[in-house]
Order: structure tokens, then C-alpha cells, then sequence
């Protein structure tokens, strides 16, 4: 491709700044059309972002000729389906994290990209971002020695919605986006931590509805442990109070640690007998386009992205593991 044509399936929120302006602020790299079963809704995005064409139905963008790569941006259980539809009608798909609902749709989708030939890549944008390219230079240079052990806490409050039956979203009903904010928050730790020191190759844990305000699981502990023989232990709490949240990871090795945050962006600390550094590297104001950046260039010839479908279904793996699924 001289140039990437993107169609979007599910022009919601994600799309107004994570990732939508980055599919035309990106060089080589248009924004065709975008679809929503709501009209008015599609049509307003469409003309707030310039993008010529708008769909309220998916076969329609997905056949566009005039659209040679699917952006799938819809809840969790739509990721496999409509993933599939457009590697069959012969078009790259970047789809939205978790991957998939489960390890298994995420294989279907990588046996689909096969057979059809193209590209499956999944939205783990951290990969990109200099903040956690920053912490794998550290780590690279051995500047914390070999790593032992991972730390994760992610502690947060509930939401005004939560707490309200009648106005919560999506993110906590089961059947559409699968184990509530576990499955929406967790990967980003969990890709992270993968790009950072290796495969994640067993992993177990206990959940519980603590909360008791929806249907899912909201405090969850794990612990797993990486190719290299390092060893991860991480909880998540989801209705916790103000005063009790947390967004921390440390990585200690033979020689000191990295202590950082998965979405807070504070500096990143370095410390070992040698250094005491605290390092800043703010994340760009569209947050995925560096990891759209690199799809661009996969798909033209001149680079490679870093987050593809093999390393989204390990990720999906980790978690079914942690929920014993």
C-alpha cells in the first residue's frame, strides 16, 4: 500500500481522541468512512472529523473499495466477528483491546488473517509510547540487573454509573464486554509487562464480586510467572475508596528497580546504587498514534508494528488463566 485507507467499525468514544484523529493526522494514512448502527450518530462523527463517507451498516464499509484497512472499535463481543468478515474480504484489521472475548476467538481471528493472507494487529498501544519504550531501554541495559520479580497494584473507586443500575455501561455487563474493568484495564498491564521482560507462560488467580454493584467480578489477584523464570504478582480492585487507589508497577532486579504507572504517566523512577533518576515521558494527545504509526508502516513496506495478533491472543491467554477459563 502507497497509502492506508482506513474504515472504522464503531465510531464511539475510543475514536474521538485515543485513535481516530490518528488514522488522518498520520502520514500515509486517510480516514475513508466510518459506520454506526446509529445515523445521526455516524453522520455527526463523520462531519466533525471530515470523513467522507459514512455507513450505518458493517458489510457496507467492510466492501467499500475504497477501504483497504478495518479499524474495529466496538465492545469486546463484536471484536471476533467483524475481525474475521474484513480478513476474509481481504483487508488488514487493527482491532480494539482485550482481543477478543476469550484465547479461543482470538485464535479463530489468527487462523483467519492466515488463511486470508493479511495482517492482524490489536490496539496495545503501550508498546509505542516513548514512556514504556523508555523503561525497556533501562531494562535493556541492564541497569536493575536480571529482572526477579513484578509487582502490580491497581486499586480504583467506583464510578458515579457504577454505583447507579440504571446508568451503567457496557464495560460491566458480561455478555458484551466480557469480566467488566478487569478485561478492560488489566491487558494494558499485562501486554505491557510482556513487551517488556517476555512471555507470560503460567499465570492463576481468585476473583470476586466484592461490591456487589454489577454482575462482574471487580477485585481480582493474581500471579504468574515469565519465560525468563521472573515472577508477577499483580491485584486489581475496582470499588475501593478514594483514598485507597493505586496505579503502580515495580520490577525489581539483582541490581535495583523500575517503578512506574500502566495509565497514571508519572515519572518513571530508576533506582540502584549508581542512580536515583526520576525520568519524564509524556504520552502524545493522541494516545495511539505512534502504535498506528508503526501499522502504517507495516502495511507499506517500511517498518513493523509491535503489537500484532499473536501478541494480543498471549495477552487474552494470561487472563483466561487468571480467571481459570
Amino acid at each position: 500500500m502507497d497509502t492506508v485507507k482506513w474504515g472504522i467499525i464503531g465510531a464511539g468514544d475510543v475514536c474521538e481522541k485515543k485513535s481516530g484523529p490518528a488514522f488522518y493526522k498520520t502520514a500515509h494514512s486517510e480516514l475513508i468512512a466510518v459506520m454506526r448502527r446509529d445515523e445521526e450518530k455516524a453522520k455527526d462523527y463523520a462531519l466533525r472529523h471530515n470523513v467522507p463517507k459514512y455507513y450505518t451498516d458493517v458489510e457496507r464499509l467492510i466492501h467499500d473499495p475504497d477501504v483497504n484497512a478495518i479499524y474495529v472499535a466496538t465492545p469486546p463481543d463484536s471484536h471476533a466477528e467483524y475481525a474475521i468478515k474484513a480478513l476474509k474480504a481481504g483487508k488488514p484489521v487493527y482491532v480494539e483491546k482485550p482481543m477478543a472475548m476469550s484465547y479461543l476467538e482470538c485464535m479463530q481471528m489468527i487462523k483467519a488473517s492466515e488463511i486470508s493472507g493479511q495482517k492482524l494487529f490489536v490496539a496495545y498501544y503501550r508498546r509505542a509510547l516513548p514512556y514504556f519504550r523508555k523503561i525497556k531501554e533501562l531494562l535493556d541495559r541492564q541497569l536493575i540487573g536480571t529482572p526477579l520479580t513484578v509487582d502490580v497494584k491497581y486499586f480504583r473507586t467506583p464510578s458515579a454509573n457504577d454505583l447507579d443500575p440504571e446508568k451503567q455501561t457496557w464495560r460491566v455487563q458480561r455478555a458484551t464486554a466480557g469480566e467488566g474493568y478487569f478485561y478492560d484495564m488489566a491487558p494494558h498491564t499485562l501486554d505491557i509487562l510482556a513487551f517488556l521482560l517476555g512471555e507470560i507462560t503460567e499465570a492463576k488467580g481468585c476473583a470476586q464480586n466484592l461490591g456487589h454493584y454489577y454482575e462482574v467480578k471487580d477485585t481480582i489477584s493474581a500471579v504468574w510467572q515469565f519465560e525468563s523464570g521472573a515472577i508477577g504478582t499483580g491485584q486489581w480492585c475496582f470499588v475501593t475508596s478514594e483514598k485507597s487507589e493505586w496505579d503502580y508497577v515495580v520490577i525489581t532486579g539483582t541490581k535495583g528497580e523500575i517503578r512506574f504507572n500502566t495509565f497514571a504517566f508519572n515519572p518513571i523512577k530508576l533506582i540502584t546504587p549508581d542512580y536515583l533518576d526520576a525520568i519524564v515521558a509524556r504520552p502524545p494527545e493522541c494516545i495511539q498514534q505512534p502504535l498506528i504509526q508503526t501499522i502504517v508502516d507495516e502495511l507499506r513496506g517500511v517498518g513493523q508494528c509491535p503489537s500484532t495478533g499473536i501478541t494480543g491472543a498471549r495477552t487474552s491467554r494470561v487472563m483466561d488463566m487468571i480467571l481459570g477459563e
